[in-house]
């Protein structure tokens, strides 16, 4: 009797054990490559690249197709101009209209620009820089509506003679392509886990937002060249301001990262894929408001190294994982204005 009861206990154990790991997906390898951004379109999935002077975009059903080898990929824009190296275009729309973001320069001379199409495989318009406030070095900028107001959200320096640090600014957009007002810090790498590298640097911001109707900006923490790379997330708080730095508030810790000393507690560090960063996530015509709640797995994507290979740019590929949004979630915070804490919902990436 005994040994049926340990039997049956036993069972029931590997029956768990086996659901967790039928749920649980290993991250799919779409193609080298680094800085994804990808949107869904109806039922189509596109994607931007830089490569040869250019951009491309990529179209399939699927965010996996994106990388087959028989995709459907047109060169939408060529450097006609000589703007310089290209850096991690962003595709996204606005009101119908397809816009890519860039930045563009040599050195310090990086700027963002803009192209835009009636549709994703459109006829794109000759590349206008975009007057960002201070009109300093700028990457990885991404364009969103929230609340009814646009934004744009950039990693920059302060200067080019203070560049010691790369942090998050954000501004107002009067339309996609026009900023207006002044630029505002809301993120800086100040944190024990964002420290090691020279510059300092957060970076490939992308916002969402929640089920709870509250404001995410997840980037990337530490140098794109090393396997410390990560993604953390600043959560607005609810109603709060956000050009005020102190309505932001920062997850204590990489929430998808391979190195588990850097990680918040209670979030596992990758099993298989070292310095996962720059993601997207792939919404539905981009609009931050248009991600799925609920407890299901969520697809999105990223670029990282498998382990075992060792940890280069030029090692970096594209891959799929999904997330779940995790709720009454805490960051805290000390020394500094307002609340201390700040509880809401935040993010379980999966490989």
């Amino acid at each position: 009797m005994t040994f049926r009861r340990q039997s049956a206990a036993f069972l029931l154990m590997v029956g768990v054990v086996a659901l967790c790991l039928a749920d649980y997906t290993v991250a799919t390898k779409i193609r080298g490559g680094s800085d994804p951004t990808a949107m869904k379109v109806g039922d189509t999935y596109y994607s931007a690249e830089s490569a040869g002077g250019g951009i491309y975009v990529r179209a399939a059903s699927s965010l996996e197709g994106l990388g087959a080898s028989n995709v459907r990929r047109e060169r939408v824009w060529s450097d006609d101009n000589g703007r310089g190296a290209v850096w991690a275009p962003e595709i996204t729309t606005d009101l119908g209209r397809t816009f890519i973001y860039f930045s563009a320069g040599e050195d310090a001379a990086h700027r963002m620009y803009v192209i835009s199409a009636d549709s994703p495989l459109g006829t794109y318009s000759t590349e206008s820089k975009l007057a960002l406030p201070d009109d300093q070095w700028a990457i990885d900028g991404a364009f969103f509506v929230f609340e009814g107001k646009g934004w744009f959200v950039w990693s920059g320096w302060q200067s080019e003679s203070n560049n010691s640090e790369q942090p998050l600014y954000i501004c107002r957009m009067e339309s996609p392509t026009k900023p207006i007002g002044q630029r505002y810090i809301i993120s800086q790498p100040r944190e024990s886990w964002e420290q090691g590298d020279s510059p300092l640097i957060n970076e490939g911001p992308q916002a969402i937002v929640d089920p709870n109707g509250q404001l995410h900006i997840v980037y990337s923490a530490n140098g794109s060249w090393g396997s410390r790379y990560c993604l953390a997330d600043l959560r607005l708080r609810k109603g709060g301001d956000p050009t005020y730095v102190w309505d932001w508030y920062k997850s204590n810790g990489c929430l998808f990262g391979s190195h588990q000393n850097r990680m918040m507690s209670g979030w596992d560090a990758t099993l298989y894929i070292d310095g996962p960063g720059h993601h997207t996530f792939a919404l539905v015509d981009g609009e931050v408001n248009k991600s799925p709640g609920g407890t299901n797995h969520i697809p999105f994507m990223f670029h990282g190294v498998e382990k075992g290979t060792p940890y280069s740019w030029e090692a970096r590929s594209w891959f799929t994982g999904s997330f779940v949004w995790w709720s009454k979630t805490t960051y805290s915070r000390r020394n500094v204005p307002g609340d201390t804490s700040n509880v809401g919902y935040s993010f379980k990436f999966f490989e």
